[in-house]
């Protein structure tokens, strides 16, 4: 178990951590020193909270993938049972929700429009990704559970 725990931090840090850590970093590193130098407005108190619930739901469903799935939330390490409780009643896709908040938590905190149309082109990469890769290899690998999860929670909201 220990092992798995290590996979996902690993596969945390790789992963969303690129996608919500680097590339926003690379694209914005001066202005988010400036930012930081100045007073905070409102703005960027509430892209504060959005990044920190987004995060919590990232890390809610790492927690998820280790003690219901077995396994970690990269496609390269994947979980050996179907995850669908918590978050997952809700949306089939809550760890990709979480990412998503979490950008726009850093769009509010930056004012970035540079970083407002990275948002929309990771949301659509994740939407093209779960419909085409993800949606058939989980329907492979969980069949018929799988095709009950599909009909009783939705995609997204």
């Amino acid at each position: 178990m220990f092992s798995l725990y290590v996979r996902n931090i690993i596969f945390f840090i790789l992963q969303p951590g690129l996608v919500v850590g680097l590339i926003p970093y690379v694209l914005l590193r001066r202005k988010i020193r400036s930012i930081l130098e100045g007073d905070l407005g409102i703005l960027n108190y509430l892209g504060i909270v959005v990044m920190a619930l987004g995060l919590s739901i990232v890390l809610y469903c790492i927690y998820r993938f280790i003690v219901e799935g077995k396994g970690t939330l990269s496609p390269a390490d994947r979980t050996k049972a179907l995850v669908v409780k918590g978050l997952y009643n809700y949306t089939r896709n809550p760890m990709y929700v979480g990412i998503l908040l979490i950008l726009i938590g850093e769009v509010l905190f930056t004012g970035s429009m540079r970083l407002l149309v990275y948002t929309i082109a990771v949301a659509i990469a994740f939407h093209g990704f779960v419909i085409f890769v993800e949606e058939p290899r989980l329907t492979r690998d969980f069949k018929s559970d799988y095709l009950h999860y599909m009909d009783k929670v939705r995609r997204w909201f």
